[in-house]
């Protein structure tokens, strides 16, 4: 079974439809980038993954045994996010609240998790550091490391190099393909045509009818040839 199941999805909202028909499937270790113009529902779609908004119509299924609330998210960062005055472990810890409930305290597991994830992220030097002081790039680690605490299993990334200099760019694309080559499902919003075609396995292009491929496929499409030639 795949881990995501997607059948006759339409997005929108109220009357006004951004695409319609949508059928794909996302399995296990998939590299899937969201591509499409602005306005084309590329965060409708992530919302409505997320359980966030419902569909106008069509439905969602996740297996594999994952929960809708097994999802580690990367947003887009607002610049009040930005100055957000806790230590990087606590927002990284953060990340655990899922399986940690009503409890009042993180347990033994949980902050050893958050402690690996650091480590992955190579951002533990920085653990007792206030967030706000730290780089766009060091601070898209810490958003990194806890969406991996929600989940080591999917990571629903919204333009995760959004305001970084090349070089943070860079370290962040290698960290992302990285935890997919380890096995950790990524579907990832990009404007960057060139960094999809890269990475990805599928390509979600987002227009008033959906197209998802393969990498292969969408290169030899119609629309493939478009985008890929000029960029978006």
């Amino acid at each position: 079974m795949s881990l995501i199941t997607i059948r006759d999805l339409s997005l929108g909202y109220g009357n006004r439809i951004l695409t319609e028909g949508m059928d794909m499937q996302v399995d296990s270790g998939e590299y899937v980038c969201v591509i499409g113009e602005n306005g084309a529902g590329k965060s409708t779609f992530i919302r409505t993954l997320l359980g966030l908004q419902s569909p106008l119509k069509g439905k969602i299924t996740f297996g594999e045994g994952l929960k809708k609330t097994q999802v580690g998210y990367l947003p887009q960062q607002t610049v009040v996010q930005r100055d957000f005055p806790a230590t990087v472990e606590e927002i990284v810890l953060s990340g655990c609240q899922g399986s940690k409930g009503l409890r009042p305290f993180y347990n033994s597991r949980e902050k050893e998790e958050a402690k690996r994830n650091m480590e992955r992220m190579n951002i533990s030097e920085f653990a007792k550091r206030s967030y706000r002081k730290l780089s766009g790039g060091q601070q898209q680690r810490v958003l990194l490391a806890r969406a991996l605490c929600a989940s080591s299993r999917l990571l629903v990334l919204d333009e995760p190099v959004a305001g970084l200099d090349p070089k943070a760019t860079e370290d962040m694309y290698a960290l992302i393909k990285g935890l997919n080559d380890e096995g950790v499902t990524i579907i990832m919003i990009s404007h960057d045509i060139s960094a999809a075609l890269t990475f990805a396995s599928h390509i979600l292009h987002m227009r008033s009818r959906s197209v998802f491929m393969t990498k292969e496929e969408y290169l030899k499409s119609d629309i493939g040839k478009i985008y890929a030639g000029g960029g978006e």
